[in-house]
């Protein structure tokens, strides 16, 4: 029996695990913590990291370390966009690594998918989907085709840099979502091979998406909304939710049952990427994982050892 941590800095949140690996292949994840750091805030177009977000950041490492030492673990850490695309990346690293001794992988937008793509399958029955990971920084986005990735990209741009972008934190112009729309959709149109996934559900991760479901069980009575890993809703009933959110004020959707009162301002700007992707495929419904880049970091980990 060995002990496994992931520490996740994505672009919005940071989040760790602790999972005990057994003998046997399998695993049961024993510590589950999650900051909202937002470490891309205020990156802007010169893509450099802010000091307030990198203070967050280093305090919610700390943090999670009172959490995982008892235990000893193998700690992997990985981040993604924001620090991917930071122009101050090494001296932010440097220094998570001189005050925390955590040492990161920053992961490829490439690496990102497929890590997505290892947790998607290993929990769910995946034929043929296009995945969409909506993150603070950037977009996967995954063809699945028999079980198999055959194509995957990871685009700039995500909750987080569109609300800034776009003004779609607070009290929301339409023109400034129409303009959104405007450029998420060139950018999927620069990928050729997504058009030819006509009529294939959407397989959704990322905290936007998470909203998403929440919400969405939600508005159907149920009691237990955040289990939600394989949960379908259909494009119709995304598009619902959505035309209802976006005439609300910030303080109106702060107050939504199932939303998290810190992601008011960046519900409207997380969820575009689908609204845009789905009427680029004509996606018929969205099915909800839970499992993604920490998943498949933890399949590979555990085949490795094995």
């Amino acid at each position: 029996m060995s002990y496994l941590a992931i520490v996740d800095l994505g672009s919005n949140s940071a989040r760790m695990v602790v999972e005990e690996l057994h003998d046997d292949g399998t695993y049961t994840e024993i510590v589950r913590e999650k900051q909202d750091t937002r470490i891309a805030q205020n990156m802007g177009p010169e893509r450099i990291l802010k000091e307030e977000p990198m203070d967050r950041t280093i305090a919610a490492l700390k943090y999670f370390q009172t959490k995982y030492a008892e235990f000893e673990p193998e700690v992997r850490a990985i981040t993604t966009a924001a620090v991917r695309m930071a122009h101050n990346q090494s001296a932010f690293l440097s220094r998570v690594e001189s005050e925390t001794g955590i040492v990161f992988q920053v992961l490829t937008g490439t690496e990102e998918a497929y890590y997505d793509y290892l947790g998607v399958v290993a929990t769910l029955p995946v034929t043929n989907a296009v995945i969409l990971d909506t993150g603070g920084a950037s977009v996967e986005v995954i063809v699945v085709k028999e079980g198999k990735n055959i194509a995957a990209a990871s685009l700039p741009f995500g909750a987080v840099t569109l609300s800034e972008r776009f003004n779609l934190a607070n009290d929301i112009n339409q023109h400034d979502i129409h303009l959104a729309c405007e450029s998420i959709s060139e950018q999927f149109r620069t990928l050729s091979w997504l058009s030819e996934q006509r009529n294939l559900p959407v397989i959704l991760l990322g905290g936007a998406n998470r909203s998403l479901a929440r919400m969405g069980r939600t508005s159907l009575g149920e009691s237990v909304v955040n289990n939600f890993h394989g949960f379908n809703m259909t494009a119709a009933g995304v598009t619902t939710i959505f035309d209802k959110i976006r005439y609300m004020t910030r303080s109106e959707r702060e107050n939504i049952a199932g939303l998290e009162v810190s992601r008011a301002d960046i519900i409207i700007s997380g969820l575009l990427p689908l609204l845009n992707l789905m009427a680029h495929i004509h996606a018929p419904k969205v099915i909800f994982s839970e499992s993604g880049v920490r998943e498949g970091l933890i399949a590979e980990t555990i085949k490795n050892n094995g």
